[in-house]
Order: structure tokens, then sequence, then C-alpha cells
């Protein structure tokens, strides 16, 4: 698929930059997701069961597909904003928080098993 270039705005579509604070707070999300994932990989292949380290990459895997949707979602959305229509996509944003808190929910969980154990 190629995608086309997309303009950038030359104004402020809106004032409080909600948009650009959105944007930096899913890449934040998607950067600590792949940071803790690292951390698990990294403590679960010295100590804990493969598996454990298994999962900790698997979260550094999902927090690039986020950093990466992140970036090129916020391209997509300057065209509907400056036009003034509604960017939200509901079943994107559900799956997205799902699965953030289905990740982020094992992670405490295991993190809690190892403070148990020692």
């Amino acid at each position: 698929m190629i995608r086309r270039a997309v303009e950038r705005p030359n104004r402020v579509f809106d004032e409080g930059l909600q948009h650009e604070r959105t944007a930096l707070a899913w890449e934040r999300t998607a950067i600590s997701s792949m940071v803790g994932g690292v951390l698990l990989a990294r403590y679960a292949a010295e100590t804990l069961h493969w598996t454990f380290a298994g999962f900790g990459l698997l979260t550094v895997v999902f927090g690039g597909v986020l950093l990466v949707w992140s970036g090129r979602h916020y391209d997509d959305l300057h065209g509907p904003l400056r036009a003034g229509d509604s960017p939200v996509h509901p079943t994107a944003a559900r799956l997205v928080g799902r699965a953030t808190i289905a990740f982020t929910a094992t992670s405490l969980a295991l993190a809690i098993l190892i403070a148990l154990e020692r």
C-alpha cells in the first residue's frame, strides 16, 4: 500500500492542542510498554521460565506496533480535524484500551508473584 504524504497544517486548529497531547500520550504508553516488556523478558530469561520471557517479548512487539500505529494515526487525523469532523474510532479505542489493560494486569500479576517468591 502506497501512502501519500500528509500535508502538515499551517495553523493550530485546536488552541488546547489536545490532539498533540493525546498523540504524545500514546507514544509514551507504547515506549513504557516496550521498556516493561524488555525488563520482564530479561528478568524472566534469567530466573523464571522461558514462557514469561516470551510474554515480555510479546509486550515489546505490542508496544512497537502501538508506537508505529500512533504516529501514522496522528497523521491521518489532520484532514478530518481541519474539516471539523470527529476523528474518533470507538472500536479501535476500545480494542487498544482493552489490550493495554490486559497486558498491564498480567504484568502486575507476574510482578506480585515474583515479589511473593522472595
